[in-house]
């Protein structure tokens, strides 16, 4: 029997959406991922819904195969406060960073209402695993408009040589490029109060590039400023 090969690979784990009363795991972001694998060219796209932390963890597991250049893992579902999917967020990111050094998990992105702002579990986590990068929104977040940004960053994140890990300015630099074509003041969400967000205050993107002295670091500002934005 023939076998694929891949170097790289981007695990999707989703929860069912549920956006409206006939959506029987209609919606879903997996077309949209598989497309961003094959434009990038030697790229899986691994599959696995979740309910809970365990399957959570399960779905991982299955995904985690073979020994791989990279991988990065999308996290899609609805999220609140600090819960993905009525799961602490704290325990999903610390079952990636438990894997991350042995499947060469790059980066996560929390496709997820609200709990990106929880920069500073996010920094932790981080710091104690191979993770490093880290991309998610501080608001309730549109769903199409925000899968669209999610996939342009996994799209670009996908690409990256390894030494650009070496470096914050250039980690940054790329994620900057990813966005090229969205504009920040686009509203793509809301805020609890229900007021519009733009992009630029939704996205939060932690950061640690590898080597001695780096820490994980929210730059969400600097990427901004980096595009011109203040």
């Amino acid at each position: 029997m023939s076998r694929f090969r891949s170097n790289r690979a981007i695990l999707v784990l989703e929860s069912p959406w549920e956006l409206d009363e006939t959506d029987a795991n209609r919606t879903s972001v997996f077309p949209f991922v598989e497309g961003v694998g094959k434009l990038a060219g030697d790229t899986a796209v691994h599959y696995a819904n979740f309910y809970d932390e365990g399957s959570f963890r399960k779905g991982l597991d299955c995904l985690c195969k073979g020994n791989l250049k990279s991988r990065i893992v999308y996290i899609a579902a609805h999220g609140e406060r600090d819960r993905v999917a009525n799961i602490k967020l704290i325990k999903l990111l610390n079952a990636v960073a438990e894997r991350s050094r042995d499947y060469n998990i790059e980066g996560v992105v929390l496709g997820a209402c609200f709990v990106g702002g929880n920069t500073s579990q996010i920094e932790g986590c981080i710091e104690s695993s191979g993770l490093k990068w880290c991309v998610g929104y501080n608001a309730a977040i549109s769903w199409l408009p925000a899968s669209l940004v999610d996939c342009s960053i996994l799209a670009a994140m996908s690409r990256l040589r390894s030494d650009v890990f070496k470096s914050r300015e250039r980690l940054i630099s790329k994620l900057a490029e990813s966005l090229a074509l969205f504009d920040p003041q686009t509203t793509i969400g809301e805020s609890v109060e229900e007021e519009a967000v733009s992009l630029q205050e939704a996205l939060k993107i932690v950061v640690q590039p590898v080597g001695q002295g780096f820490k994980a670091k929210d730059v969400s500002e600097e990427l901004w400023h980096l595009r011109g934005q203040t």
